[in-house]
């Protein structure tokens, strides 16, 4: 399993960081999108929809969904970014009370509709944060630093949870994080903070509006897991699907991401502007 899991990330892992970093405009949109809807298609199936025809159907309107945020100029506003930090919010709320409120997303139409809800605002968040971030502190820095808040974040809450982990977050969604795990991601982040407050010689008011969105984008990437994991145990499966051989499905790799970009591009104008 282990050379399973290297061979995928040395066929997909760079190429997808070069495309991800490189490309720009139409191309960019599409590729970014085309990953998203690898992920709709999972969700699809975490929803109740086993078939191929009504996943495939699904997909297809998401991606239509797309389409009419560019055709309506909805891509460019940040109003999808609210819903989509109150989405978050809401999901939360569900992971910490799980199974005692799932009556409220058992619906397969609540969860298709939720899926909207995440992947599109995603979508959009991107071509926003590339437009947001130009200039020297351009957009490659600040996709590189969400990035890493990601990785950061699952790192150190992995070693503090090893360390310290006795009092469990969600036990009945994911019984391996704890709430030193949480402490432990926000302490591991908080000093990534400081590194680009350090890049990006950013004043007080900066640093400290910067120490604070990098914490809710923490917090937001590891509700993002939670929730994904839920839906998962809700359905009996271990992987969204094995679409990346010894990773399984897109979902599993980008649901922290998911959950992190539409909040991160809300708050960017923040620091840059």
């Amino acid at each position: 399993m282990l050379k399973q899991r290297f061979l995928t990330a040395l066929a997909i892992g760079p190429l997808s960081l070069v495309l991800l970093f490189t490309l720009t405009g139409l191309p960019f949109a599409m590729f970014v999108g085309f990953v998203i809807l690898l992920g709709a298609w999972e969700w699809a199936n975490l929803s109740g929809l086993e078939s191929p025809g009504g996943r495939f159907v699904y997909t297809l309107a998401i991606g239509a969904g797309m389409i009419s945020t560019c055709l309506t100029d909805i891509v460019h506003q940040n109003w999808p970014m609210w819903v989509a930090l109150a989405t978050w919010i809401v999901c939360c709320g569900w992971v910490l009370t799980y199974p005692a409120t799932g009556r409220m997303w058992h619906s397969r139409v609540v969860r298709l509709v939720l899926g909207g809800l995440i992947m599109l605002p995603s979508w959009m968040g991107l071509q926003q944060l590339r437009e947001i971030a130009t200039g020297s502190s351009g957009f490659a820095w600040w996709l590189l630093y969400v990035l890493f808040i990601i990785w950061g974040a699952d790192i150190s809450a992995y070693f503090a949870g090893k360390a310290f982990g006795k009092r469990k977050l969600a036990p009945r969604v994911s019984p391996g994080k704890s709430w030193a795990g949480v402490y432990g991601a926000l302490a591991g982040t908080a000093v990534l903070s400081f590194l680009m407050d350090a890049i990006q010689g950013f004043d007080l008011r900066q640093a400290i509006v910067l120490l604070g969105v990098t914490w809710l984008v923490t917090l937001t990437s590891v509700v993002g897991d939670l929730f994904e994991s839920m839906l998962k145990r809700y359905r009996g499966l271990k992987d969204s699907s094995q679409l990346l051989p010894g990773h399984g499905g897109m979902l599993d790799r980008i649901d922290s991401l998911l959950a992190a970009i539409p909040v991160f591009a809300l708050f960017l104008p923040f620091l840059v502007h």
